[in-house]
């Protein structure tokens, strides 16, 4: 949930706005920034104590700048994640209220219609995607990171226990985005271990802690994605919660635009 629009009188500062200037915040949605974390590695990375981190995610948590989930490697472990969204509903109605003529300045990753309209002279940026099957979480990423991007980023997916693609998976594309995955072919994440990528995304808690090391030492981000086909026990179920990944990843893959087009 965002913070509601409230009018802003006199001095009053922007709720989002007192939540990010606390210096220990802003170092945790800046950590976040760059993927999904554990409360001990934010706490490691920030080098504050473990009570004092989880009291500023509460509050991150309740001003609608981060999201948590639990972990479907280890139910006792949370993943903390940044809520792009969110964030960008926060800064555009901050900047609303400093001047109108700014309102719409959070609301879309800056330089993504540019960056996506022309190759010309931009090096493609290489993205691996892993999941656990690679049968539906990162050929979706995949599909949609090359639908947006074109030539300018080249996506590839595998899997640390390859299985067929489920159905569910293909039709949420082809229904909401006109995307066809019918031919994706499930690939062992040790088979593309060697080639050169600039990014390695693993999209599940499973597939993070099982991933080889790579050549070239990629950049390693993750998005703690639950298993969309877990607990569906009906087609219709199942295509609910590939419906509801698609959504996600898809804000994801929108954010991410800006981070490859100056990384190439």
């Amino acid at each position: 949930m965002y913070y509601p629009i409230v009018a802003v009188t006199g001095d009053a500062v922007p709720p989002p706005l007192r939540l990010m200037a606390d210096p220990v915040r802003w170092r945790l949605l800046r950590e976040l920034a760059d993927g999904d974390l554990r409360v001990r590695e934010l706490v490691a990375a920030v080098g504050e104590a473990q009570n004092l981190v989880s009291y500023h995610l509460r509050q991150l948590r309740s001003g609608g700048l981060v999201t948590a989930r639990r972990s479907s490697f280890d139910g006792r472990d949370t993943y903390y994640s940044l809520d792009l969204a969110g964030c960008a509903h926060a800064l555009a109605e901050a900047g609303a209220a400093l001047h109108p003529g700014l309102a719409s300045a959070g609301t879309a990753p800056p330089g993504t219609a540019s960056a996506a309209g022309s190759g010309a002279g931009h090096r493609p940026c290489r993205v691996l995607f892993v999941c656990t099957g690679n049968s539906g979480r990162s050929p979706m990423a995949a599909a949609l990171l090359r639908h947006s991007a074109g030539r300018w980023a080249r996506a590839a997916s595998a899997g640390t226990r390859p299985r067929p693609l489920h159905p569910a998976a293909a039709a949420v594309l082809r229904d909401r985005y006109r995307i066809d995955i019918s031919d994706h072919r499930p690939t062992h994440v040790a088979a593309v271990a060697s080639e050169p990528f600039d990014y390695v995304i693993s999209l599940c808690d499973k597939a993070r802690e099982a991933c080889p090391e790579f050549a070239g030492s990629p950049r390693r981000v993750h998005w703690s994605l639950p298993d969309p086909a877990a607990g569906a026990d009906t087609p219709r179920a199942a295509y609910a919660g590939f419906d509801r990944l698609a959504t996600e990843l898809s804000t994801r893959v929108r954010f991410l635009l800006p981070v490859l087009a100056e990384a190439g």
